[in-house]
Protein backbone atom coordinates (compact mmCIF):
# COMPACT_ATOMS: atom_id res chain seq x y z
CA UNK A 1 0.00 0.00 0.00
CA UNK A 2 1.15 3.54 -0.66
CA UNK A 3 2.35 6.00 1.94
CA UNK A 4 -0.49 8.31 0.89
CA UNK A 5 -3.03 5.69 1.96
CA UNK A 6 -1.70 5.62 5.52
CA UNK A 7 -1.52 9.42 5.70
CA UNK A 8 -5.10 9.79 4.46
CA UNK A 9 -6.31 7.09 6.85
CA UNK A 10 -4.63 8.83 9.78
CA UNK A 11 -6.20 12.15 8.78
CA UNK A 12 -9.63 10.51 8.57
CA UNK A 13 -9.15 8.98 12.04
CA UNK A 14 -8.18 12.37 13.47
CA UNK A 15 -11.18 14.05 11.83
CA UNK A 16 -13.42 11.30 13.16
CA UNK A 17 -12.12 11.78 16.70
CA UNK A 18 -12.59 15.53 16.41
CA UNK A 19 -16.13 15.07 15.13
CA UNK A 20 -16.99 12.94 18.16
CA UNK A 21 -16.22 15.83 20.52
CA UNK A 22 -19.39 17.85 20.96
CA UNK A 23 -18.70 21.39 22.17
CA UNK A 24 -20.69 22.39 25.24
CA UNK A 25 -22.58 25.67 24.93
CA UNK A 26 -24.24 27.98 27.44
CA UNK A 27 -27.59 26.40 26.54
CA UNK A 28 -26.23 22.94 27.32
CA UNK A 29 -25.17 24.17 30.77
CA UNK A 30 -28.59 25.71 31.49
CA UNK A 31 -30.43 22.61 30.27
CA UNK A 32 -28.44 20.29 32.54
CA UNK A 33 -30.40 21.47 35.61
CA UNK A 34 -32.57 18.63 36.96
CA UNK A 35 -31.06 16.28 34.34
CA UNK A 36 -27.42 15.70 35.26
CA UNK A 37 -24.82 17.18 37.54
CA UNK A 38 -22.49 19.78 36.03
CA UNK A 39 -18.78 19.05 36.53
CA UNK A 40 -16.54 22.12 36.75
CA UNK A 41 -12.86 22.67 37.46
CA UNK A 42 -10.45 25.56 37.28
CA UNK A 43 -7.49 25.58 34.90
CA UNK A 44 -4.82 28.19 34.19
CA UNK A 45 -2.65 26.77 31.40
CA UNK A 46 -2.79 24.78 28.15
CA UNK A 47 -1.53 21.48 29.54
CA UNK A 48 -3.89 21.21 32.50
CA UNK A 49 -6.83 22.45 30.43
CA UNK A 50 -6.21 19.78 27.78
CA UNK A 51 -6.02 17.02 30.39
CA UNK A 52 -9.23 17.91 32.21
CA UNK A 53 -11.10 18.72 29.01
CA UNK A 54 -10.37 15.22 27.76
CA UNK A 55 -11.48 13.79 31.13
CA UNK A 56 -15.06 14.96 30.58
CA UNK A 57 -15.30 18.16 32.62
CA UNK A 58 -18.28 20.24 31.46
CA UNK A 59 -17.10 23.75 32.41
CA UNK A 60 -13.64 25.18 32.95
CA UNK A 61 -13.17 28.38 34.93
CA UNK A 62 -10.06 30.50 34.73
CA UNK A 63 -10.57 31.82 38.23
CA UNK A 64 -8.87 34.68 39.98
CA UNK A 65 -7.66 31.92 42.32
CA UNK A 66 -4.73 31.89 39.87
CA UNK A 67 -3.39 34.71 42.01
CA UNK A 68 -2.62 32.27 44.81
CA UNK A 69 -1.99 28.94 43.07
CA UNK A 70 -0.07 30.31 40.07
CA UNK A 71 1.40 33.65 41.15
CA UNK A 72 1.87 33.20 44.89
CA UNK A 73 -0.29 36.13 45.99
CA UNK A 74 -1.82 36.02 49.47
CA UNK A 75 -5.33 36.50 48.06
CA UNK A 76 -7.19 37.05 44.79
CA UNK A 77 -7.17 40.84 45.25
CA UNK A 78 -3.98 41.66 43.25
CA UNK A 79 -5.06 39.75 40.10
CA UNK A 80 -5.37 41.95 37.02
CA UNK A 81 -7.44 41.81 33.84
CA UNK A 82 -4.22 41.27 31.87
CA UNK A 83 -3.40 38.19 33.96
CA UNK A 84 -6.89 36.76 33.45
CA UNK A 85 -6.63 37.30 29.69
CA UNK A 86 -3.14 35.76 29.50
CA UNK A 87 -4.14 32.57 31.33
CA UNK A 88 -7.53 32.25 29.59
CA UNK A 89 -5.88 32.45 26.16
CA UNK A 90 -3.62 29.55 27.14
CA UNK A 91 -6.51 27.49 28.51
CA UNK A 92 -8.62 28.15 25.41
CA UNK A 93 -6.03 26.43 23.22
CA UNK A 94 -6.36 23.20 25.22
CA UNK A 95 -10.16 22.96 25.10
CA UNK A 96 -12.32 21.15 22.55
CA UNK A 97 -15.37 20.27 24.65
CA UNK A 98 -15.75 22.22 27.89
CA UNK A 99 -17.50 25.59 28.23
CA UNK A 100 -14.95 28.28 29.12
CA UNK A 101 -15.56 30.98 31.74
CA UNK A 102 -13.14 33.72 32.85
CA UNK A 103 -13.27 35.58 36.16
CA UNK A 104 -13.54 39.35 36.34
CA UNK A 105 -10.95 40.27 38.98
CA UNK A 106 -11.31 42.71 41.84
CA UNK A 107 -11.53 46.32 40.68
CA UNK A 108 -12.40 45.43 37.07
CA UNK A 109 -16.15 45.99 37.40
CA UNK A 110 -16.90 47.71 40.72
CA UNK A 111 -15.96 51.32 39.87
CA UNK A 112 -18.48 52.05 37.11
CA UNK A 113 -20.70 50.27 34.59
CA UNK A 114 -18.64 51.76 31.75
CA UNK A 115 -15.44 50.34 33.21
CA UNK A 116 -17.11 46.96 33.81
CA UNK A 117 -18.51 46.69 30.29
CA UNK A 118 -15.20 47.73 28.75
CA UNK A 119 -13.30 45.10 30.74
CA UNK A 120 -15.87 42.38 30.09
CA UNK A 121 -15.77 43.01 26.34
CA UNK A 122 -11.97 43.04 26.40
CA UNK A 123 -11.80 39.71 28.26
CA UNK A 124 -14.22 38.05 25.83
CA UNK A 125 -12.54 39.46 22.70
CA UNK A 126 -8.91 38.94 23.70
CA UNK A 127 -9.06 35.69 25.68
CA UNK A 128 -11.62 33.64 23.80
CA UNK A 129 -13.72 33.03 26.91
CA UNK A 130 -17.37 32.17 26.29
CA UNK A 131 -18.57 33.84 29.49
CA UNK A 132 -17.38 35.93 32.39
CA UNK A 133 -18.01 35.45 36.12
CA UNK A 134 -18.39 38.20 38.67
CA UNK A 135 -18.93 38.23 42.41
CA UNK A 136 -21.85 40.04 44.00
CA UNK A 137 -25.59 39.90 44.57
CA UNK A 138 -28.57 42.04 43.70
CA UNK A 139 -26.50 45.24 43.80
CA UNK A 140 -24.87 44.06 40.55
CA UNK A 141 -28.10 42.92 38.88
CA UNK A 142 -28.44 46.13 36.78
CA UNK A 143 -24.86 45.70 35.51
CA UNK A 144 -25.46 42.03 34.71
CA UNK A 145 -28.57 43.01 32.73
CA UNK A 146 -26.49 45.42 30.62
CA UNK A 147 -23.84 42.77 29.98
CA UNK A 148 -26.42 40.19 28.94
CA UNK A 149 -28.10 42.74 26.66
CA UNK A 150 -24.72 43.22 24.94
CA UNK A 151 -24.52 39.49 24.29
CA UNK A 152 -22.14 38.56 27.10
CA UNK A 153 -22.82 35.34 29.02
CA UNK A 154 -22.56 36.00 32.76
CA UNK A 155 -22.08 33.57 35.63
CA UNK A 156 -22.99 34.90 39.06
CA UNK A 157 -21.18 34.24 42.33
CA UNK A 158 -22.67 34.72 45.81
CA UNK A 159 -22.02 33.48 49.32
CA UNK A 160 -18.40 33.58 50.38
CA UNK A 161 -16.78 36.03 47.97
CA UNK A 162 -12.96 35.99 48.05
CA UNK A 163 -12.78 39.51 46.58
CA UNK A 164 -14.58 40.75 49.72
CA UNK A 165 -12.13 39.11 52.12
CA UNK A 166 -10.70 42.44 53.29
CA UNK A 167 -14.13 43.93 53.98
CA UNK A 168 -15.37 40.73 55.64
CA UNK A 169 -12.26 40.36 57.79
CA UNK A 170 -11.59 36.85 56.54
CA UNK A 171 -13.21 33.87 54.84
CA UNK A 172 -16.57 33.30 56.57
CA UNK A 173 -19.18 30.63 55.87
CA UNK A 174 -22.43 32.13 54.58
CA UNK A 175 -26.09 31.26 55.17
CA UNK A 176 -26.10 30.94 58.92
CA UNK A 177 -27.39 34.46 59.51
CA UNK A 178 -28.09 35.87 56.04
CA UNK A 179 -30.23 33.20 54.37
CA UNK A 180 -32.88 35.65 53.18
CA UNK A 181 -30.30 37.95 51.56
CA UNK A 182 -28.66 35.07 49.69
CA UNK A 183 -32.01 33.93 48.30
CA UNK A 184 -32.85 37.49 47.25
CA UNK A 185 -29.44 37.83 45.59
CA UNK A 186 -29.90 34.58 43.65
CA UNK A 187 -33.36 35.56 42.42
CA UNK A 188 -32.18 39.05 41.40
CA UNK A 189 -29.24 37.63 39.44
CA UNK A 190 -31.47 35.11 37.68
CA UNK A 191 -33.89 37.87 36.70
CA UNK A 192 -30.94 39.92 35.42
CA UNK A 193 -29.99 37.09 33.07
CA UNK A 194 -27.09 35.07 34.52
CA UNK A 195 -26.94 31.53 33.13
CA UNK A 196 -25.76 30.00 36.41
CA UNK A 197 -24.67 30.99 39.91
CA UNK A 198 -21.68 29.83 41.94
CA UNK A 199 -22.55 29.29 45.61
CA UNK A 200 -19.34 29.38 47.65
CA UNK A 201 -19.05 28.54 51.32
CA UNK A 202 -22.81 28.35 51.86
CA UNK A 203 -24.43 26.00 54.39
CA UNK A 204 -26.06 23.10 52.57
CA UNK A 205 -29.65 23.77 53.72
CA UNK A 206 -29.56 27.26 52.21
CA UNK A 207 -27.90 26.01 49.01
CA UNK A 208 -30.75 23.52 48.68
CA UNK A 209 -33.36 26.27 49.04
CA UNK A 210 -31.64 28.49 46.48
CA UNK A 211 -31.25 25.62 44.03
CA UNK A 212 -34.97 24.83 44.32
CA UNK A 213 -36.09 28.46 43.99
CA UNK A 214 -34.27 29.38 40.79
CA UNK A 215 -34.54 27.84 37.33
CA UNK A 216 -30.86 28.19 36.42
CA UNK A 217 -28.06 25.88 37.65
CA UNK A 218 -26.24 26.43 40.92
CA UNK A 219 -22.57 25.44 41.04
CA UNK A 220 -21.33 24.67 44.51
CA UNK A 221 -17.91 25.04 46.08
CA UNK A 222 -18.17 24.21 49.74
CA UNK A 223 -21.96 24.45 49.44
CA UNK A 224 -23.11 20.86 49.82
CA UNK A 225 -24.58 18.12 47.67
CA UNK A 226 -27.82 19.83 46.64
CA UNK A 227 -26.29 22.18 44.05
CA UNK A 228 -26.74 21.40 40.36
CA UNK A 229 -22.98 21.10 39.91
CA UNK A 230 -19.65 21.32 41.68
CA UNK A 231 -16.42 23.23 41.09
CA UNK A 232 -13.01 22.90 42.72
CA UNK A 233 -9.55 24.32 42.13
CA UNK A 234 -7.24 22.17 39.97
CA UNK A 235 -4.26 22.41 42.32
CA UNK A 236 -6.41 21.58 45.37
CA UNK A 237 -7.91 18.31 44.16
CA UNK A 238 -4.61 17.05 42.76
CA UNK A 239 -2.54 17.87 45.86
CA UNK A 240 -0.41 20.52 44.21
CA UNK A 241 -1.16 23.39 46.60
CA UNK A 242 -0.90 22.91 50.36
CA UNK A 243 -0.49 26.47 51.63
CA UNK A 244 -4.12 26.22 52.69
CA UNK A 245 -6.51 23.30 52.14
CA UNK A 246 -10.20 24.17 52.68
CA UNK A 247 -12.48 21.70 54.48
CA UNK A 248 -14.62 21.26 51.37
CA UNK A 249 -11.74 20.01 49.19
CA UNK A 250 -11.40 16.30 48.42
CA UNK A 251 -7.94 15.35 47.20
CA UNK A 252 -8.26 12.87 44.33
CA UNK A 253 -4.50 12.44 43.82
CA UNK A 254 -1.30 13.67 45.41
CA UNK A 255 0.45 14.82 42.26
CA UNK A 256 2.52 17.32 44.22
CA UNK A 257 4.23 14.50 46.11
CA UNK A 258 4.89 12.57 42.88
CA UNK A 259 6.44 15.63 41.21
CA UNK A 260 8.59 16.40 44.25
CA UNK A 261 9.91 12.84 44.49
CA UNK A 262 10.64 12.76 40.75
CA UNK A 263 12.44 16.10 40.95
CA UNK A 264 14.54 14.83 43.87
CA UNK A 265 15.52 11.77 41.84
CA UNK A 266 16.43 13.99 38.89
CA UNK A 267 18.62 16.14 41.15
CA UNK A 268 20.35 13.07 42.53
CA UNK A 269 21.02 11.58 39.09
CA UNK A 270 22.41 14.80 37.64
CA UNK A 271 24.70 15.28 40.65
CA UNK A 272 25.97 11.69 40.39
CA UNK A 273 26.25 11.76 36.57
CA UNK A 274 23.67 8.97 36.25
CA UNK A 275 21.78 11.22 33.84
CA UNK A 276 22.00 11.55 30.90
CA UNK A 277 22.68 7.97 29.83
CA UNK A 278 23.83 6.99 26.33
CA UNK A 279 20.20 6.53 25.21
CA UNK A 280 19.54 10.21 26.03
CA UNK A 281 22.57 11.41 24.05
CA UNK A 282 23.32 11.97 20.36
CA UNK A 283 26.24 10.31 18.56
CA UNK A 284 28.17 11.20 15.42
Amino acid sequence: MSEGFFVNTQMEDNLSKHAEVKKITVNNIKNMKHKEKIVCLTAYDYTSAKIIDESGVDLILVGDSLGMVMNGYESTIPVTVDEIIYHTKSVKKGIKRAFLVADMPFGSYQISDEQALTNAVRIIKESGAEAIKLEGGKEFAPLVKKMVKMGINVMGHIGLMPQQVLAEGGYKIQGRHNEEKLIEDAIALEEAGVFSIVLEGVVDEVSKKITEKISIPTIGIGAGIHCDGQILVFQDIFGMFDDFVPKFVKQYANVGKIIKEAAMTYCKEVKSSEFPEDKHSFKR
